[in-house]
């Protein structure tokens, strides 16, 4: 069996080496620092296990392309990257890594939340200058406040949990009700409409998918308070680009914005721009009104950093090998069922 493991830096590879070893995992085994996509995939045709993080793209396309692939692994939770529906087809186990980060996310929405309520951003760009003027650097108490969690899974119930000790009332728009979030933290779940009417800070904690795409939206957004803040650290499409420079451009969004992901955001990847040619107008187009986002006072982006901590980086590669493993027994964990 060969199994190559993508986008795996230096210290991963020698924790994933010696693991390998310890559980008995056979097979031929390699590693690249670079994703598997379109540009990189003839180099790989014979691979039967690819184990990816989010930057590689494995579309209908890409799939073709590997003739003896029998399983993907994504070492996230999300999986919008995988054309999972076609790789059904094609008899691909794809599978995941949930639950590895549920509190680590929830921890850095509330980074974002607090970073934005007490204005860090133009406190430190200014501070760095030497500048320790006060002026326009008035925020607010969260203690309160009115928070909508846009999904309660696993990340968004440790974003409820947290809330709850900061004294938030707390909305929650979910496919389904959970009596114990009722009971525990006095959540009441309302439509997505009036939890964006009444929230004053709103946040985002969905899988994306066609349901989910442009689940916030131009024409929704209107409906938020001029002053709330909108936090986004699920995925990127799940919030339309052009809503935010709108409400921004109009004077809304006051109480700010924070981005942990957001629309064509590949495009500012670096390595991703220099190596492209051939990206869409509508994708550019996408990430120049980003840009606008990006230098706004009151917005903050992050790389998709949420996740970045070492105990969730560690959980990581545990379950991604756990997956594996159970590949190779034949019972395997963590399949992805929803296309």
């Amino acid at each position: 069996m060969k199994i190559h493991f993508f986008e795996v830096e230096d210290w991963e590879k020698l924790y994933l080496e010696k693991k390998i070893k310890d559980l008995g995992i056979e097979g031929e085994v390699a590693f690249t620092k670079e994703p598997l996509d379109d540009t990189s995939v003839e180099l790989y045709r014979d691979i039967n296990v690819a184990v990816v993080f989010i930057y590689s793209k494995l579309s209908k396309e890409v799939i073709d392309r590997l003739p003896n692939l029998k399983l993907i692994i994504t070492r996230s939770t999300g999986y919008d990257h995988i054309d999972v529906a076609y790789a059904k087809q094609k008899s691909i186990t794809v599978c995941n890594v949930p639950g590895y980060g549920n509190n680590t996310v929830a921890e850095y929405t509330f980074a974002l939340i607090l970073a934005l309520a007490r204005k860090f951003k133009p406190m430190i760009e200014r501070t760095s200058k030497g500048i320790f003027s006060r002026d326009g650097l008035t925020g607010i108490d969260i203690m309160g406040k009115t928070i909508g969690v846009i999904g309660a899974g696993r990340i968004g119930r440790h974003v409820i949990r947290i809330a709850y000790g900061f004294g938030m009332k707390i909305l929650v728009y979910d496919r389904s009700k959970d009596q114990d979030l009722i009971d525990k933290y006095g959540v009441e779940y309302v439509s997505l409409e009036d939890l964006l009417r009444m929230s004053d800070i709103v946040t985002i904690h969905v899988p994306y998918n066609k349901a989910t795409h442009h689940l916030i939206n131009r024409f929704n957004i209107k409906l938020m308070k001029l002053d709330a803040m909108l936090i986004n650290t699920s995925r990127g499409a799940v919030v339309e680009i052009e809503a935010i420079v709108q409400a921004l451009k109009e004077g809304r969004l006051a109480g700010g914005v924070g981005l942990d992901t957001f629309e064509a955001e590949d495009v500012w990847i670096e390595e991703e721009f220099l190596k492209r040619d051939d990206i869409p107008a509508i994708k550019l187009k996408k990430a120049m009104e980003a840009f606008y986002v990006l230098h706004s006072e009151n917005v903050i982006v992050s790389p998709h950093n949420a996740y970045n901590t070492k105990d969730a980086l560690y959980r990581i590669l545990d379950i991604t090998l756990e997956n594996l493993q159970s590949f190779t027994q034949g019972v395997c964990k963590n399949v992805v069922t929803e296309v």
